[in-house]
């Protein structure tokens, strides 16, 4: 396996051999200009946008975007996404570029060490270009000299601890919507981290709760969620159950904690109380799936009787 000493990814210009003063700098036309597959930076026409379009309209283009030739033709931006939308908004029709030939995870590392940098990063797109960097790093068989694992190689790199990388990579595995949350500072990132390790459909019970009721997850309950998964124990009573805020509630409980706690041991927990009822339920749900939902009890039939 190769050192990762040997091969300085902190830098893409050195892992491209990139000299601005030597190489070759040439004129490149807008369309012909493409993003790189599954870029996981969002390029917005925001405020930070309208200052590089006046920067470039009076300056020009400072920095020649980085690029690689495309078997099927035109070129694949690696650094410069942000560049060339100001430069069409400025009004060009063509940009400089430093044309380089390298490997696809070569091409990887370069794309994602040019922007993470980048201030004000979501945390979906740090996530992404993580797991992108990690996995292209582990095609090359980089590891450190002192054999540290690749999570915390990362971590050097950007100012992170390889435990933060291993965490942002894990909001990878989020439903979109419920990253979505966690970008927009619904759902804090530690939440996000043990929500993804929900099974799919539990995550989607989540996320309909969560639109329900304009709800969030706390830590906490997100850290229950992922323990009771794990042990096969979370029926979709249970998520809800778990996410309603009593306070917020307009309706009255159909059983008040007075009337449960005569049936249960002095000392137990609500959480302990809940524990016992949710698995209750989870036996009666499928008792009643075995029988069809109808009801065999000697009531039933009494009922009837004239």
């Amino acid at each position: 396996m190769k050192k990762y000493r040997e091969i300085q990814l902190t830098s893409y210009e050195d892992l491209l051999g990139i000299h601005q003063e030597t190489d070759n700098v040439i004129q490149v036309k807008l369309s012909d200009l493409h993003s790189f597959e599954k870029h996981p930076f969002k390029v917005s026409d925001d405020k930070l946008m309208e200052e590089t379009r006046e920067s470039i309209e009076k300056y020009g283009i400072l920095h020649p975007l980085l690029v690689r030739s495309r078997p099927q033709g035109g070129y694949e931006i690696l650094s410069g996404h942000r560049r060339r939308r100001a430069a069409e908004l400025a009004g060009l029709k063509q940009v400089p570029v430093i044309v380089k030939q390298c490997t696809d995870d070569e091409a990887v590392v370069a794309m994602v060490d040019s922007n993470i940098q980048r201030e004000h990063l979501l945390p979906s797109e740090k996530a992404y270009a993580y797991r992108m960097k990690m996995e292209a790093l582990k095609h090359q068989g980089i590891q450190n000299g002192d054999g540290k694992e690749t999570a915390d190689l990362l971590g050097e790199q950007t100012g992170e601890s390889g435990r933060t990388v291993q965490r942002y990579i894990r909001l990878t595995y989020l439903h979109p919507e419920l990253l979505e949350m966690v970008d927009k500072g619904r759902l804090k990132i530690t939440a996000g981290f043990y929500l993804s390790y929900l099974r799919d459909y539990e995550q989607k019970w989540v996320l309909m709760e969560l639109q329900r009721n304009n709800g969030t997850v706390s830590t906490e309950k997100a850290r229950r969620m992922k323990k009771y998964s794990e042990e096969g124990k979370m029926p979709e009573i249970a998520i809800e159950l778990l996410l309603e805020d009593e306070t917020e509630r307009k309706e009255r409980p159909i059983l008040s904690n007075l009337c449960l706690r005569q049936y249960f041991p002095d000392g137990y927990s609500r959480w302990q109380i809940k524990k016992v009822i949710f698995g209750l339920l989870e036996e009666w749900k499928k008792q009643q799936e075995k029988t069809g939902g109808e009801d065999h009890g000697s009531g039933g039939e009494e009922k009837h009787k004239i």
